[in-house]
C-alpha cells in the first residue's frame, strides 16, 4: 500500500480526535489579565519536558507539541532527527493521558515548558505542532499573557483552531475530553478566539490540507485551520497551494509531507511566518521529508499510526464537555486566587530572576557586547527588576529601571561564556552564551 494510502486508513480510524470552532462563548476576561498559577505540581510539569540538547547557542530552539492521543514519540522519527541534522535544538512535552485529556491542563504543560525553556536559553523559543498540538499553545498564549514575549514562531500542521466538524458523531453520546472540546461550536474554542486570534511579536504559519478528514472544513483559508485576527503577523497556506496534486491527509501532514516540512522550516529560518515564494517547486517531487527514512518508513508510520488510534480510543469517555476554568470566563477571576499567590510567593516562585543575555562581537570579533535583561514574575506577569547585579569575566554592571544592562569587553576566544546575575532576597540567575 502507499505511503498516502496508509495515511487514509489509519486517519479514517481517528477522525474524531481533534478540535473545535471557534462559536462566541461567554465573555472572557481582557486579553493582558496575568494568568493563573499553574494547578499542576512543579514535580509532574518539570517531568514532562525532555530536553536532550543544550538550548544555549546557535539557532531557537523548538517545542515539539504532540495532538490528540499522540505522545512525543510522533516525531521521534521525523522532525526529531530533522531538527538535530540542522543543529536546531528542540525539546519535547509530554500531556496527560495521551493528550486526550482536558486541553486546559495540557495548556498549562505548554506555559511551563515555554516559560523553562525561555530561562534556559536565554531567548525566544519557536514551537511547532500538530492538530490539537498546534492550536494547544495558543491557549497558553491567550491565557497567560507573559507567555507572549518568550515565543517568536509558532507553526502549526494540520491545526483545530476553530475546530472540527468530524468531531459531531464522535461525541454523539460520548468521547474524551479533548475530542468534546476540539467539536464544532465548543465553548474551549469559542473562549480560546475571542476576542483576538493573534498577538503582536508572535508570527503564525498555519500549514493545512484540503484532504484533511479529520480537521474539517478545510477547503481553503476561510476553514478550521486558518487565522485572521489579532495583530500577530499570519501566513495560512494549504499545501496545495504549493503543489496542486499534493494529497496528503491529517497524519501524513504532521509526520512525513515534504511541504508542510519546508513551510515549517521556512517559518522557523526567516523572520516572519512562512513565505511560500522562498520554496521551489522540487518540493513537490520528494517523496518525504528530511528526517524520514525510506527504508523504515512503512512500519515507522504504520507503528506511530497505530499508536495514535488505540491511546485516542482509550481515552476516558465524558458525557458532555469539561467546563471553562474561572480564568477563562467571565472578568477571569477565581476563588482563592490571593490564596494561591500567597502560595506562590512562600515557594519562592515570585523571587526567581529571569535573565536573558544577547551577545554582540565587534571589530572582527575582539570586542564583546552583552546585552542583559532581568525580570521577575509578579502574580503571574513578567516585570523588570532595577538594581540586580550582572558579573561577567570580572566585570560588573546593574539593571536600570528597565532590568537593562549592557557589559563591555576586549575578548579573543570563541565559546561559551559565563554571566551571572544577583540581588539581595532574590535566586540567582546563570546564563552560559555562545559568542
Amino acid at each position: 500500500m502507499g505511503r498516502r494510502g496508509i495515511g487514509k486508513l489509519v486517519a479514517a480510524a481517528v477522525a474524531g480526535l481533534l478540535l473545535a470552532s471557534a462559536a462566541p462563548a461567554s465573555a472572557t476576561p481582557p486579553v493582558e489579565k496575568p494568568g493563573p498559577p499553574l494547578s499542576v505540581p512543579a514535580a509532574a510539569l518539570a517531568a514532562s519536558l525532555r530536553c536532550p540538547a543544550d538550548l544555549h547557542g546557535g539557532p531557537p530552539p523548538v517545542l515539539l507539541v504532540p495532538g490528540t492521543g499522540e505522545d512525543p514519540d510522533w516525531y521521534s522519527w521525523s522532525y526529531e532527527p530533522a531538527l538535530t541534522k540542522l543543529g536546531v535544538p528542540w525539546c519535547t512535552v509530554t500531556f496527560p493521558a495521551h493528550s486526550t485529556a482536558d486541553i486546559q491542563i495540557a495548556g498549562e504543560y505548554v506555559v511551563n515548558a515555554i516559560r523553562t525553556m525561555y530561562a534556559r536559553a536565554g531567548r525566544r523559543i519557536d514551537v511547532l505542532g500538530h492538530s490539537q498540538g498546534g492550536m494547544v499553545p495558543r491557549w497558553a498564549l491567550r491565557f497567560w499573557p507573559d507567555t507572549r514575549a518568550m515565543v517568536d514562531d509558532l507553526v502549526a500542521l494540520a491545526p483545530s483552531n476553530h475546530g472540527t466538524e468530524s468531531a459531531r458523531p464522535v461525541c454523539a453520546s460520548e468521547c474524551n475530553a479533548a475530542t468534546w472540546q476540539q467539536k464544532t461550536g465548543s465553548n474551549f474554542i469559542g473562549a480560546l478566539n475571542d476576542p483576538v486570534e493573534t498577538f503582536a511579536g508572535i508570527s503564525y504559519t498555519d500549514v493545512y490540507t484540503h484532504d484533511d478528514e479529520v480537521v474539517t472544513p478545510n477547503f481553503d483559508a476561510t476553514g478550521s485551520s486558518s487565522l485572521h485576527t489579532g495583530a500577530g503577523r499570519i501566513s495560512n497556506v494549504a499545501v496545495q497551494d504549493l503543489c496542486p496534486a499534493d494529497s496528503s491527509d491529517h497524519l501524513a501532514l504532521g509526520s512525513f509531507d515534504p511541504i508542510g516540512y519546508a513551510l515549517a522550516i521556512d517559518a522557523l529560518t526567516h523572520d516572519g511566518p512562512a513565505d511560500p515564494a522562498r520554496i521551489g517547486k522540487a518540493v513537490c517531487l520528494q517523496p518525504f521529508q528530511p528526517g524520514v527514512n525510506p527504508t523504515t518508513f512503512p512500519a515507522d508510520y504504520a507503528s506511530a499510526s497505530t499508536r495514535v488510534v488505540e491511546q485516542f480510543a482509550g481515552g476516558k469517555g465524558l458525557p458532555a464537555e469539561p467546563p471553562l476554568a474561572c480564568y477563562a470566563t467571565g472578568d477571569g477571576a477565581c476563588p482563592g486566587a490571593a490564596a494561591a499567590t500567597k502560595g506562590e510567593r512562600r515557594a519562592g516562585r515570585r523571587h526567581r530572576l529571569l535573565a536573558s543575555v544577547r551577545p554582540r562581537r565587534l571589530r572582527e570579533g575582539r570586542r564583546l557586547i552583552l546585552r542583559v535583561r532581568v525580570r521577575r514574575y509578579r502574580h503571574g506577569r513578567l516585570v523588570p527588576v532595577a538594581g540586580a547585579h550582572v558579573r561577567f569575566a570580572g566585570l560588573r554592571a546593574s539593571t536600570d529601571r528597565h532590568g537593562r544592562a549592557v557589559l563591555r569587553k576586549r575578548v579573543r576566544h570563541h565559546g561559551l561564556v559565563r554571566v551571572l546575575v544577583t540581588k539581595r532576597g532574590y535566586r540567582h540567575a546563570v546564563r552560559h552564551v555562545r559568542v
